[in-house]
Formats: C-alpha cells, structure tokens, sequence
C-alpha cells in the first residue's frame, strides 16, 4: 500500500512540478541571473525530485571516461521515462535536450524549453525535417552537448531494440564524439504502459567516446551498429536481448 500511494503522489504531484519549474527558470532567466548555463539547476532539481517521490536511487558509473569541457552526443537505451528523470537529475554533464517541435509550441513550458537552450527538431518527413537536423547539428558543433535515444521510442520489453540511423546521422553532421550510455533499472521502475513507478534503482553506464569525424553521412548504418553493440555491452543480460 505504502508504494502504490508514494507512486499515486509522484503522479500527481509530477504536472504542477514541472509547471513551477518552468515559471522558475522563465523568471530566472528574464529578471535573475540570466544565465542559461545556471538557469539548468530548475531542471536538474525537477528530476531529483521526481526520482526521489518514487523512492528512486540512481547511481553513475564510468564518468572518468567524459571531459567536463568536451561537447559529446550522448545516446542510449531507452525503455521508461526515468530514462529522463535520472539522466536530468544526476548525469554530471552540461546538456541540453532535444525535443520534438510541438513542445515548444506549450504555454510556459515550451517558453521555458526555448529559454534554457533546449534544441527543437522536425519530426516529419522531407525538406523541413533535414533542415531540422542540419540546425540542431550546428548548435550541437556550437558547444550543446544533448542526449539522444537512437531505438527512436521506448522498448516496450526492456530489451534493447534496433537503432535508426537518423539519430546517428545526426552526430555525423555535428562532428562530435558519442558517448554510449546504458539506462539499467529504469525499466522496473517504470515500464511502457504504466502509470506508477517503483521504487529501485536506476545505473547509468558511461561508456568510451566514439569518434565520429572519420564517418561519412553515407557509412550511418556502420556507426549505428558499433553504437549499439556498445550500448549492449552497458547493459545487464536481460536488456542485451533483440
């Protein structure tokens, strides 16, 4: 009973939050410090947050293989939205999210999604969505560091799915390292299709960077398979499955 009613007030409590953490960061933003490097805390404290409600631990693992200063492309597994929640809460990195363009179409939400530096891409088909992906490559060449989740969804099973090789062409065009990261946990936290989460406990893997300047756009398949083979290898046997 006691982890039904800590799920049902994480659920609850979840929509507000991140309404009050985006007026936060809009004020921070406009009348406050001004910064979109520190303006990133409101976020960072929102996944803490939602992670802890549910009685959520998260451990990191592998952070000597990233430099601080260096801006990578980081792509993972993806089977839960406490994927999210622990990478914003805890993963030691300045970042920034890429996100589907009609999220940033939301009232203050989506306000506070442009403010802080977020980076939007065109999910439909043709010339819009290339010229989508060429934008956000730039910015990413610029110095924003992003997560990506290259199965393209959540697994519904846990077990790690193909790669589309539209996320790894993305790294190709930003010209960036990318880093292979492993979510293991989330899934019993938080399935597809559930509304609750669990307590557990969330391990994010950090692999060895992956160069990226020496692949041609033509050769997106070949890196998709090395980083999925290296994403494999971060994750625990049940989760390596196809």
């Amino acid at each position: 009973m006691f982890h039904l009613l800590r799920g049902l007030c994480t659920l609850i409590i979840a929509l507000p939050l991140t309404f009050l953490v985006s007026v936060l960061t809009l004020i921070d933003l406009r009348f406050g410090r001004r910064s979109e490097v520190k303006a990133q805390v409101f976020p960072r404290y929102w996944g803490r947050i939602l992670c802890r409600l549910a009685g959520v631990r998260v451990r990191i693992e592998g952070a000597e293989h990233i430099d601080p200063n260096q801006t990578y492309i980081f792509a993972g597994n993806h089977c839960s939205q406490y994927d999210i929640f622990s990478f914003q809460g805890y993963f030691p990195h300045d970042f920034r999210w890429i996100a589907k363009k009609e999220l940033f179409r939301l009232p203050v939400f989506g306000k506070a999604m442009h403010w802080v530096g977020y980076i939007p891409i065109d999910r439909s088909r043709g010339r819009q969505a290339l010229k989508s992906l060429d934008e956000a490559a730039r910015r990413i060449a610029a110095g924003s560091s992003v997560l990506i989740f290259p199965e393209g969804t959540r697994s519904a099973d846990g077990s790690l799915q193909e790669f589309k090789a539209g996320a790894v062409l993305l790294a190709i065009k930003a010209g960036v390292p990318i880093v292979p990261l492993g979510f293991n946990g989330s899934y019993d936290v938080l399935p597809k299709g559930r509304l609750l989460p669990r307590s557990g406990e969330i391990t994010i893997r950090i692999g060895r960077p992956v160069a990226t300047d020496a692949f041609q756009s033509a050769e997106k398949q070949k890196l998709a398979a090395a980083l999925h083979e290296a994403v494999a290898n971060l994750l625990e046997d049940r989760s390596q499955a196809h």
